[in-house]
């Protein structure tokens, strides 16, 4: 199996002690870096990710915008802003030093294209051009039509040098492949021999022009045609007339865009849950951008879950949970001992049962002179108190269980990981622990920025 299916068949898997650690302070700290680039596949949290270091950049002195792609509007939300469009959006509430502020925006794709098309036509072609059907369905849903205007939306960013910080946030992606190949491909299509040969009926005019276009494409457009109607194939040709200026630079503008991709200033961070096909797609990043010789920082794993008793194994909580569902357990507390059979205690055990002997208990009866067999409450309290033992007994048998359950979904990700660095040692790599909730404001995302810059969570 190749690196992309994370088969480690004959390889030395080391774990995190083998690969470096990503470091992301001294990261954004260094005004040579211009660009922070999120990758990855979706869910993993990229928008997150890139938010957070946005924030924790800005707070640190830089001048920093962060620009989304995310159609969930999670980042407008977790900065405190109503919404977020085309334009950048200063943050409130930013604790920056030195002159440190934050900007953030929304990708909006067809607005995108409109502007380039006003920036690069005279008024009455643009018109026509935002006027014409064929290209309202382009810029509105063309196959990579997203990743290019993100690109071009970023070199217009950079173009400013109102700040010195751009973090982006990529488009959520089938393929790892289509943020890298999308400048490329729209590019190519709109400065295609396709678009050349529709480009040829307007330079020749008239209903020459019109007859070029009957025959010289009968053969290549009949089945076209027949599907879609002669109209289109008009307003296909009519946009192509209005954009033949244009096309060359939308190839220049992808060319220049890669280049700035691959330039020194440029950081890639991909970003992985410790989930296989998260991992799977990580790997596959990793080795186009070596391909493509693009800066790659090292790999974000998000979401990483610890346990504060690592030292107790799954299958010795298993076997405590039962004996203490089956009575031969005992409170080893104040001189008692186990019963035979039970294992022995451990700190980590302590550390559980003392959180399940924490239940309230029933209070004890005041003492009197009258002999327990006259006063059947003293009786009660006494049965209330054995109901209490076997409540904390399942209390503490149900957090051993859900103990190791949480020990086989760390080993689960540590085998995971394990497979990648493996493949991939020179990838430097930092952990964030996994949050108990939902990051929807400024305090999570400064959280998110500590466990991001802390490298590597506490070994067990």
């Amino acid at each position: 199996m190749n690196a992309t299916g994370l088969d480690t068949a004959g390889l030395d898997t080391a774990g995190l002690d083998a690969v470096p650690v990503l470091e992301l302070d001294p990261l954004i700290d260094d005004r040579g870096t211009r660009i922070i680039v999120c990758c990855g596949a979706g869910g993993v949290g990229k928008t997150t990710t890139a938010a957070a270091l946005g924030v924790r950049a800005a707070e640190r002195g830089r001048r920093v915008v962060v620009l989304t792609i995310d159609p969930a509007r999670r980042l407008a939300q977790s900065m405190g802003i109503d919404s977020l469009d085309n334009t950048p959006r200063k943050v409130d509430g930013i604790k920056g030093s030195d002159g440190g502020e934050l900007h953030a925006m929304m990708l909006d794709m067809k607005r995108t294209f409109d502007e380039i098309v006003e920036a690069h036509a005279d008024p009455e072609r643009a018109r026509a051009i935002l006027e014409n059907p064929f290209y309202q369905s382009l810029s509105a849903g063309f196959a990579g039509t997203q990743e290019y205007m993100a690109m071009e939306k970023l070199g217009q960013l950079r173009a400013r040098d109102e700040w010195d910080l751009i973090v982006v946030d990529t488009p959520p992606s089938r393929s790892a492949l289509d943020f890298l190949d999308a400048p490329k491909r729209l590019g190519s299509f709109l400065d295609g021999k396709f678009i050349k040969l529709l480009m040829a009926p307007a330079k020749v005019g008239g209903r020459a022009g019109m007859k070029f276009l009957n025959v010289g494409m009968s053969m290549m457009t009949g089945t076209l045609g027949k599907l879609l109607g002669g109209q289109f194939l008009k307003d296909v040709q009519t946009f192509v007339a209005a954009m033949d200026t244009m096309f060359g630079g939308f190839r220049t503008r992808a060319d220049a865009t890669y280049r700035l991709l691959q330039a020194p200033g440029t950081a890639f961070l991909v970003v992985a849950t410790p989930e296989r096909d998260a991992l799977r797609e990580a790997a596959y990043f990793v080795e186009r951008l070596a391909a493509e010789e693009m800066p790659l920082a090292g790999l974000v794993l998000n979401r990483v879950h610890g346990s504060g008793a690592a030292g107790l194994s799954a299958e010795r909580a298993r076997a405590a949970a039962e004996n203490l569902d089956e009575g031969r357990m005992t409170d080893q507390g104040g001189g008692k001992t186990a019963r035979s059979g039970s294992p022995a205690t451990s700190p980590e055990l302590s550390d559980l049962a003392t959180t399940a002997a924490a239940v309230p208990s029933v209070p004890e009866a005041a003492p009197t002179a009258e002999p327990a067999a006259q006063h059947p409450d003293v009786r009660t309290h006494a049965h209330a108190h054995d109901d209490v033992d076997v409540d904390v007994r399942h209390l503490t048998a149900g957090l051993l269980r859900l103990h190791a359950e949480r020990m086989r979904v760390l080993a689960r990700e540590q085998r995971t990981r394990d497979r990648f660095t493996a493949l991939h040692p020179e990838v430097a790599v930092a952990e964030v622990a996994a949050l108990p909730g939902d990051v929807h404001d400024l305090a999570g995302l400064r959280a998110i920025g500590d466990r991001l810059t802390a490298g590597r969570m506490p070994s067990a």
